[in-house]
């Protein structure tokens, strides 16, 4: 047995794709959304509509401008993250840890479908 053998099958790579695909699609709703209440936020500071809230106000939407873009850009790596794990479901080579070489744990996978270290390696950090 090689060290070729270290990878999962073209079933389990099939699940792995499928699931990735909808966090995908998941990923990009939430995005949506973020990006949509970071628009809103955006408008409600222009239009004058109740004045005496205002500088109540204009902390916490600063604060929630602020929160939404960290979670938009989190989101965006995140989809990134997802996109490179299809990659490497293309070349065969997902699941497999960058550290150790070895198969990462399934349940890690589906926990967290584009981790590139196994547990193993990442306790060693």
């Amino acid at each position: 047995m090689g060290q070729d053998t270290v990878k999962f099958s073209d079933q389990e790579l099939t699940f792995f794709k499928t699931l990735i695909e909808d966090k995908i699609d998941k990923a990009k709703h939430d995005l949506e959304l973020i990006k949509s209440a970071y628009m809103n936020d955006h408008n409600n500071g222009t239009e004058d509509t109740s004045p005496q809230f205002k500088a109540f106000d204009e902390g916490s939407a600063v604060s929630s401008k602020e929160s939404n873009s960290e979670l938009a850009i989190r989101q965006e790596k995140f989809i990134r993250d997802l996109k490179n794990a299809l990659i490497r479901i293309q070349n065969k080579t997902y699941g497999i840890c960058r550290v150790t070489g070895k198969l990462i744990n399934k349940k890690r996978l589906e926990l967290v479908p584009h981790a590139t270290l196994s547990i193993e390696a990442k306790n060693m950090q």
